[in-house]
């Protein structure tokens, strides 16, 4: 919101007898379109109104009027640092406690509140991933980062606890902070400073994460001083060297045997943020990071305006490290795990090719089945996906709770699909108490919950064993 001001009619009275309507309009200031258009001012504005006052006073004014204006001005200008006028549309009150944002730069003022974390760029879910990730040290390069984003940063660190050693996370951070308004030189300095820094700690035999936000802001820079250069431009006037650079950087990632004694094993993890200007993956740093890299996480700002965090699309991201992990995940979380995760992902695909029909012909007008589909699918978003990161539960879940959970919906899934086949109506089933159970799994502590679930998977099974059975008596009668 920009700072504007409403000026009362007295005022701008006043500073007609202390100056003249000529002198003002010589000096860019119409005082005319305040008083008669009701037009506000800029805090800019208002600066140069108590500016040409202070120097173009008459004296027939007097020198008490000239110093009630000046004052009355100076008071406005210091507010507007930090309060922004603006016309309410509408109110709405939360009789509870909220998060809220309340973030103020100067010249303007930015006001965010919501139930949950509101993401407008992808600094929060890099702060939760770093807070979360099983290593030993943390690096987080802040490459072009606005100075109150990495300023957020810092403070955020200081107050995150490393959940395994019960310390505070700045202990096994280390920040290397290249702001929007330095040299266009430094940020790729600021790159490969911190994957050097990751790569001096796993040597040590620590596994290591580096969090470098963002590469496209790394990418801008080398345009510019590629141009600078007079280098030949490619796509979109990046250097034709764009893969390559980037590649070098992604590519010192690994797990490594380090040389001499005593043996040590270390890891380094990176993790670049990507921001395609208009979230367009087409364009040319996009790109080329995809080539290079097996996983994305896609930020999507359509689930951020509703309130679905983190705001990962589950359709544009992926993994092609499916099949090194297999064998890690059935053997320590569910043997099962694979076909799971391959079947939600059906259930969403499916529910994106039925949403242009719903579009179409409304939700009621679609076969039981696929009635059954969308409401599976809402569930998986709602109650498996989305996380509140301030939730004390909620911010993490163990892989074995999160296979617990997709099984629970897999088997309402099975079991819906099996009544509504035999008749049973939708409307039914979302009557059934263990789907506000399943809504409510996230809530289960990460310790202990497999008796929980046990408890759950029965309930479902019992509810749905009803539920035929009515059916199958009426059908009888």
């Amino acid at each position: 919101i920009r700072d504007v001001a409403p000026l009362s009619s007295s005022l701008l009275k006043l500073l007609y007898k202390i100056v003249s309507k000529r002198i003002f309009e010589k000096y860019g200031v119409h005082i005319g379109n305040y008083v008669y258009r009701k037009e506000n001012t800029t805090r800019y504005g208002l600066a140069k109104l108590m500016t040409v006052t202070n120097i173009f006073s008459n004296h027939a004014a007097g020198a008490n009027i000239t110093y009630q204006v000046v004052s009355r001005l100076k008071n406005i200008l210091s507010m507007l640092k930090y309060v922004a006028f603006d016309k309410i549309e509408e109110v709405e009150i939360i009789p509870k406690k909220t998060i809220v944002y309340d973030l103020t730069v100067e010249d303007y003022h930015n006001f965010v509140g919501g139930y949950v974390p509101v993401i407008y760029h992808n600094t929060v879910t890099l702060q939760t991933l770093t807070k979360w990730s099983y290593v030993d040290a943390a690096i987080y390069v802040g490459c072009g980062e606005r100075g109150n984003e990495m300023a957020d940063a810092l403070h955020s660190f200081r107050e995150l606890v490393d959940p395994r050693t019960g310390k505070l996370l700045v202990e096994r951070s280390v920040f290397i902070a290249n702001t929007s308004n330095m040299p266009v030189a430094a940020r790729e300095t600021s790159v490969f400073l911190g994957v050097t820094i990751g790569e001096y700690f796993r040597d040590m035999g620590y596994h290591v994460l580096v969090v470098a936000d963002s590469t496209s802001r790394w990418a801008e820079a080398m345009r510019e001083i590629s141009g600078r250069l007079e280098e030949l431009p490619g796509e979109e006037g990046y250097p034709a060297y764009l893969g390559s650079r980037l590649a070098s950087f992604y590519e010192r990632s690994g797990h490594v045997i380090a040389l001499g004694r005593p043996e040590r094993r270390g890891s380094l993890t990176i993790m670049g943020a990507v921001s395609p200007p208009g979230a367009d993956f087409s364009e040319p740093v996009t790109q080329a990071t995809i080539r290079i890299i097996r996983a994305l996480y896609a930020l999507d700002v359509n689930l951020a305006y509703r309130r679905h965090y983190p705001a990962i699309n589950w359709l544009s991201g992926y993994s092609l490290y499916i099949d090194n992990v297999e064998s890690w995940w059935h053997k320590e979380v569910d043997p099962e795990w694979r076909k799971l995760r391959e079947e939600a992902l059906s259930i969403l695909q499916k529910e994106a090719e039925l949403e242009e029909l719903v579009r179409l012909v409304g939700a009621e007008a679609l076969p039981e089945e696929d009635k059954l589909v969308l409401e599976v699918a809402r569930m998986i978003r709602e109650d498996f996906l989305q996380q509140n990161a301030f939730h004390e539960i909620d911010a993490y879940c163990s892989p074995k709770k999160a296979a617990l959970m997709m099984r629970a919906i897999l088997l309402f899934y099975h079991n819906g699909l099996n009544a509504v086949r035999k008749g049973v109506t939708i409307e039914k089933i979302r009557t059934l108490s263990s789907r506000v159970k399943i809504a409510r799994m996230k809530e289960i502590p990460n310790t202990g919950f497999e008796e929980r679930f046990k408890e759950l998977f029965d309930l479902i099974n019992k509810e749905f064993d009803s539920l035929v059975k009515e059916v199958e008596v009426i059908g009888s009668l």
